[in-house]
């Protein structure tokens, strides 16, 4: 299955930077319970940036990219294989910020039953995942290094909600997907491979946030205010996790936010790897980002997923969001 190439859409007339009123803007995310969820829920980010926020949320990369091809959305998160199959395409954003590295946040699960105890396993069963997302370009790249063919596989292209839906239903064998549906599944299957072994092979993948240049430019301040306040959020988490109980203030948050269970959320915030932003800018993280999309853009090129790699991806990642909010 080849992903297509967007159409893409006219944005700059829908750019309202430098109004002295304040602006709606629509932030995509990916409904992740992650502690930038509970500076959502006490609207830290409308208050630092002036910004009157519309949070939408999306299940696969290819939405938010399509979404921001059309010009409905300025700024969201988004995995990195798809970062890459956007900038490839020629869609207009820039990765500013990491969210998170994936670590053991996105798995292959296999179900109970399903026969399924090692990749090689995976042979004439059935796996659901997210297509052009980052776990895609993940079990892509585990099934390369084991030798399987693609065509060896029946791979299905689901939302996240339909792995679980079919999962409950016995329709497929594994999925390869993020939370919460990742600990939804778990509780009648067990993990077979995480992202943060596959990365070790070659396949690095992480979640991150982009913006329209044109965007980033008008608002360079209210942009370095998200950074800074997205960052103060995984410090509150990182500079005391355990804290973080089922019964905490700030697990209810984000339970309030994002529909997770409260007895699940400790064990998926420490599958995530979260970076405070003073480290994210070095050689071994965004130093290396042009490099990750475009080792990431051919891989996926060689695969027949997208028809053409940029020659060269340093235009797509902005670390002037990060200096900024670092002053």
């Amino acid at each position: 299955m080849r992903i297509k190439s967007l159409v893409l859409g006219t944005v700059a007339t829908l750019l309202m930077a430098g109004s002295t009123l304040a602006e709606t803007i629509i932030i995509g995310h990916f409904g992740n319970p992650s502690p930038m969820q509970m500076a959502r829920a006490e609207g830290k980010f409308e208050a630092a940036t002036g910004w009157d926020i519309e949070w939408r949320k999306f299940d696969a990369g290819t939405d938010v990219i399509a979404a921001m091809a059309a010009g409905d959305v300025m700024l969201a998160e988004l995995g990195s294989s798809p970062t890459a199959i956007a900038t490839s395409q020629g869609v207009e954003i820039q990765l500013f910020m990491l969210a998170a590295g994936l670590g053991t946040a996105e798995s292959l699960s296999a179900r109970e039953g399903s026969g399924i105890e090692t990749l090689a396993d995976l042979k004439g069963k059935k796996v659901g995942v997210p297509l052009g997302s980052t776990a895609h370009y993940s079990l892509m790249g585990a099934l390369k290094h084991e030798g399987i063919a693609e065509s060896d596989v029946e791979i299905l292209g689901m939302t996240p909600d339909q792995i679980v839906a079919a999962w409950e239903q016995g329709a497929i064998d594994a999925g390869y997907v993020w939370e919460p549906a990742q600990n939804t599944i778990l509780q009648t299957g067990k993990r077979i491979i995480g992202a943060d072994t596959i990365a070790g092979w070659g396949y690095p993948t992480f979640d991150a946030w982009v913006v329209n240049p044109t965007f980033a430019a008008e608002n360079a301040e209210s942009l370095a205010a998200f950074a800074k306040v997205f960052d103060e959020a995984n410090g509150a988490y990182l500079a005391d996790p355990a804290a973080w109980t089922p019964d905490s203030d700030a697990v209810k948050k984000l339970v309030e936010m994002t529909g997770a269970a409260a007895d699940q959320v400790p064990g998926i915030l420490q599958g995530f790897v979260f970076v405070p932003l003073k480290d994210q800018t070095s050689e071994a993280l965004l130093g290396s980002a042009p490099k990750i999309l475009k080792d990431t853009a051919e891989f996926l090129k060689a695969a027949g997923r997208i028809d053409a790699v940029a020659d060269d991806y340093t235009s797509f990642v902005n670390l002037s969001v990060i200096e900024a909010a670092l002053k």
